[in-house]
C-alpha cells in the first residue's frame, strides 16, 4: 500500500481506505477461487494494483469517461482504475464466470459504484465506449481487432478514443503495423521497481 501512497500521494481518504482493503479480499478469495498466481499474492499492490495504475500514468480519464476492460479477470486493471477514477464508468468483461463473480464481489466489499460486469467474450459486447482497457497476453492485433466496434466516435479526453493496453517484454514486432500512431512508454519511467523494467502501456487510436 505504501507503493501506492509513494507514486499518488492525492488519494483521498475513501481511495486510501478503497485500496487498503484489497489485499485481504484477494487474500480471501484467492483461497477459494485462484484469480491470481498463490506465488503471487503476496506481491499484489505491485504486480497488480501498482501495474494496473500505469494506465493513469499515461492519461487522467475526464469525468463522465466510460472504459471497458477486456479479459479483467479478478478485476485489473479496471478495480484499481475504479478506485483511482470515481467519477468514471468502468465495465468489467470476462469469459471466465468465477472470475468475474470475485471481481464483482471485491467491488461491492470496497463501495464501488462506477463498475459493471459482464460475463461472456469481449467480442459479443456491442455497448460504445470512450476506452478499452486489457492487462491480457493476447496479442496487439487481436486486442485491435475486438476493441474497434465498442469505441465512441465522440471524444473528450486528451487522448483520442482507443485502446490502452499494458504489455510486457519485446514489442517492437506487435505495434509494427500500429508504428505511424500508436504510443507506448516505458513503465519504468514512472516506476522504479524492477518488475517494471520491461513493463510497457501501449495506446493505439481507433477514430
Amino acid at each position: 500500500m505504501e507503493r501506492i501512497l509513494t507514486y499518488f500521494p492525492e488519494l483521498s481518504e475513501t481511495q486510501r481506505w478503497q485500496f487498503g482493503a484489497l489485499y485481504e479480499l484477494y487474500t480471501d478469495w484467492n483461497a477459494k477461487i485462484n484469480v491470481i498466481s498463490r506465488k503471487d499474492i503476496e506481491n499484489l499492490y505491485l504486480h497488480h494494483v501498482l501495474h494496473s495504475l500505469g494506465i493513469a500514468r499515461l492519461i487522467r480519464f475526464k469525468e463522465g469517461s466510460s472504459v471497458m476492460d477486456i479479459g479483467t479477470g479478478g478485476g485489473f486493471p479496471g478495480i484499481p482504475l475504479a478506485i483511482f477514477f470515481p467519477d468514471v464508468t468502468f465495465h468489467l468483461v470476462d469469459s471466465i464466470g468465477k472470475k468475474i463473480k470475485v471481481a464483482q464481489a471485491v467491488a461491492e466489499s470496497v463501495g464501488l459504484t462506477n463498475v459493471t460486469f459482464r460475463h461472456g467474450r469481449a467480442e459479443e459486447e456491442k455497448q460504445l465506449f470512450d476506452f478499452v482497457v486489457s492487462r491480457a497476453v493476447m496479442p496487439l492485433a487481436d486486442l485491435v481487432k475486438i476493441a474497434k466496434k465498442n469505441i465512441k466516435k465522440e471524444q473528450s479526453n486528451a487522448l483520442p478514443n482507443g485502446l490502452i493496453c499494458l504489455k510486457g517484454g519485446e514489442l517492437q514486432h506487435e505495434i509494427l503495423p500500429f508504428r505511424q500512431k500508436a504510443v507506448m512508454e516505458e513503465l519504468g519511467d514512472y516506476f522504479d521497481e524492477e518488475f517494471f523494467k520491461t513493463k510497457k502501456v501501449v495506446f493505439v487510436p481507433l477514430v
